[in-house]
């Protein structure tokens, strides 16, 4: 990498300060990935590529959520 690039730059740079006190914010894809491990989806990130797959992985969640 070229040392003057930005990406290069922002990637060694060192930190200043202190980390938040507590447990981390959950994100959203935190969530995603807990529920698709729920339905028993393994590998999602790689079957999200495959778009017919993953339209029936989402038909099948919307099947899960319809029932009481």
């Amino acid at each position: 990498m070229n040392e003057t690039r930005c990406v290069k730059k922002i990637f060694e740079r060192k930190l200043e300060g202190r980390r938040g006190r507590g447990r981390p914010r959950l994100r959203w894809i935190n969530n995603v990935g807990d529920n698709l491990r729920k339905l028993g989806v393994k590998q999602w990130r790689t079957e999200v590529l495959n778009r017919e797959e993953w339209a029936s992985i989402i038909r099948e969640a919307k099947a899960k959520l319809k029932e009481p």
